[in-house]
């Protein structure tokens, strides 16, 4: 792998206090250790055959160990992992039972959306005095799967490669061919599609996006600007769906919108400097942290479109297109 523009850290600790920090999603997400869904969980399977689906703590052991096979050598770490949507249920002999005087072994569980992250903190890159670590990532939600057929119907996993800002657990992600959607009938495919997404990021070239990174940190937003991309954003959301047609696509609701106009005055790190003028790349990551109330399933696709609609706002503030939402 060229390292020639990255940086490789020994020994590096993620440590006590940066382990308090924010985790990579918030929203109505809780925090689990695999061992608990591989011993805990039951697993979901197809109605018509009740095959079993390709299970979650598979696929995180899947992309864990394809991290580890591709970084070899490098200080791969244990998956974060959060989950949101739980289905309850119990077994046939508590079925009377008052809910709270179910007993632990008669409860059954499982989650509908996982999200987890792999950082590898030995390769990391410099952006306007943040460290970013490389991470390999996952999503499933079982709502995007059909369980009314059989086994071998298509299975539905999001997987991506990207960077976490250290200061704030931010994803920087972006879609180059470095996350995907896939289907998939068979554990192998699956497997497959990991291994295929790590290795042409790592041999892609990715560096240039350091470099348009640290240019983001260059250009700035007056607080004028700020002001109007942020009132433009607001507008976008109300207006009819022909004039949203002609617009670049806007996924931040408008919850995440006055987030980020809050955190402008309000965060010691990427917020408001003195004199108002904001560095695009602090604008980008107020976006990426405004996208951690996003639901699971969710929360990939905004992550990407934020990406998108900065490298247009950079594009307009070098006069190089117009742009709607600073006009």
């Amino acid at each position: 792998m060229n390292t020639s523009e990255i940086t490789i850290t020994e020994n590096d600790s993620l440590g006590k206090e940066e382990k308090q920090r924010s985790p990579f999603i918030e929203a109505n997400t809780e925090a689990i250790k695999l061992e608990t869904i591989q011993q805990d969980h039951i697993i979901p399977v197809f109605i018509k055959d009740n095959e079993p689906l390709i299970s979650t703590p598979d696929f995180i052991d899947m992309a864990v160990g394809v991290t580890h096979h591709v970084f070899n050598g490098e200080d791969v770490r244990e998956p974060q992992i959060r989950v949101s949507h739980p289905i309850k249920g119990r077994i046939p002999a508590a079925k009377n039972k008052p809910a709270k005087e179910l007993l632990d072994h008669e409860r059954t569980i499982y989650y509908e959306r996982t999200a987890f992250v792999i950082q590898v903190p030995s390769i990391t890159k410099q952006v306007n005095g943040d460290t970013l670590y490389l991470t390999v990532g996952g999503i499933k939600a079982y709502n995007e799967d059909n369980l009314y057929r059989c086994k071998g119907a298509p299975e539905h996993f999001k997987i991506f490669v990207g960077f976490l800002n250290k200061v704030c657990t931010n994803l920087c992600v972006w879609n180059e061919g470095f996350c995907q959607s896939v289907k998939v009938g068979t554990s192998r495919e699956l497997e497959v599609a990991i291994f295929e997404l790590v290795t042409d990021f790592c041999n892609s070239g990715f560096y240039g996006k350091f470099t348009f990174w640290e240019q983001l940190a260059e250009q700035e937003l007056t607080e004028h600007q700020f002001a109007q991309v942020i009132g433009r954003a607001k507008l976008y959301q109300h207006l009819p769906r022909e004039a949203k047609a002609a617009i670049p696509e806007l996924l931040l609701n408008d919850t995440q919108i006055s987030a980020i106009a809050k955190e402008y005055y309000q965060d010691t790190h990427f917020g408001k400097p003195e004199g108002g003028s904001i560095p695009l790349w602090d604008f980008y990551n107020l976006c990426t942290g405004a996208l951690k109330s996003s639901y699971i399933d969710t929360f990939l696709e905004r992550g990407l479109n934020a990406h998108a609609f900065v490298e247009q706002l950079s594009d307009a503030l070098t006069g190089d297109q117009e742009f709607w939402f600073l006009s």
